[in-house]
């Protein structure tokens, strides 16, 4: 099994693999170490992750299109409808015409991403000014800002903190360290990041719209087997939108190179987080997959093979 070699080989410390069919069977397998540094443990089926940019798709995404299904946002709109004072120094300002549908598909010219945290650690400053700078206009790429914002208009919407805001069963923004998947030894926090959220800036922010989930694999597969169960429904018909050739609203969509492998259907659709997680669902087959690592722990800076991982598990799972 690929996630076995990859961890005999030293590129990533452990995993966990889970997957569900159309028959509803459910099958979860864990491997390697949940912890290496500076003390270990075992990685087990029930190992919380910080799900990292997977909380796009299972948090953010799914928030904004309910909101937008009850009337609540015009997708079609900009962000100023929500956030009226988004570059509101500069009323002719690209920024002001960004719309949600084109945060939730990247298709702005916002960067891909920013070291926010180096300007601060006030959340509320850092919110003020995400929301007032002049952004670097750029091609369109797949870009954190897009979610931070989206996460900004939610707090508005719904009046509090994003961390406040109701999750699905199962998920949650922080984790027991005990029982956590350990990610990086952060090198501006001094510590190694465990039940924590690693994403620099969602840390700095105390939450946000692009990072910040914790997770374990059965509560991402309930997740995915819900939207298998709701094909239909307005909402993962939305999701399952396509808004480019590479991705719908949040999610991607199956193409050439993705990182979910060449066997799956073209009605599939998954995401990544760069923790190393994953999750892709196959709505041909009925069938889902979750490959859940730790692959920068200690170090995000090492080649952990993550992306050739991603492909030759989504050959096998796909294609049995």
């Amino acid at each position: 099994m690929p996630v076995s070699t990859a961890i005999q080989s030293g590129r990533i410390p452990g995993g966990v693999l889970g997957v569900i069919t159309k028959q509803g069977e459910r099958a979860i397998l864990s491997e390697g170490m949940a912890q290496s540094e500076p003390s270990s443990r075992r990685m087990m089926d029930d190992t919380w992750f910080d799900l990292a940019s997977l909380t796009k798709v299972i948090f953010t995404t799914p928030k904004i299109l309910s909101l937008a299904l009850d009337g609540r946002i015009d997708l079609d709109a900009p962000l100023t409808t929500i956030l009226p004072d988004l570059r509101q120094y500069s009323t002719d300002a690209w920024e002001r015409k960004v719309t949600f549908r084109e945060c939730l598909g990247h298709q702005t010219p916002f960067p891909a991403v920013e070291p926010i945290y180096t300007y601060g650690r006030d959340p509320d400053l850092l919110r003020s000014f995400i929301l007032q700078r002049e952004w670097r206009h750029g091609p369109s790429v797949y870009s954190d800002i897009n979610f931070i914002l989206l996460g900004f208009a939610l707090e508005r919407l719904l009046g509090c903190n994003i961390r406040k805001i109701e999750l699905p069963e199962g998920f949650a923004f922080s984790a027991p360290s005990d029982k956590s998947a350990a990610t990086e030894n952060c090198t501006w926090r001094h510590k190694m990041m465990c039940g924590e959220v690693h994403d620099d800036n969602c840390y700095a922010l105390d939450g946000a719209g692009h990072a910040g989930l914790f997770g374990t694999a059965n509560s991402v597969l309930n997740f995915a087997t819900d939207l298998l169960n709701n094909s239909g429904s307005p909402l993962v018909t939305l999701m399952r939108t396509p808004l480019s050739k590479t991705r719908a609203h949040g999610f991607e969509i199956r193409y050439a190179g993705w990182s979910g492998g060449g066997a799956c259907s073209s009605s599939t659709i998954g995401h990544t987080g760069f923790t190393g997680t994953g999750l892709w669902l196959d709505f041909d087959s009925g069938i889902s997959w979750t490959l859940l690592t730790n692959r920068i722990h200690p170090t995000r800076h090492f080649d952990s093979g993550i992306v050739q991982l991603r492909q030759a598990v989504g050959e096998i799972v796909a294609g049995s």
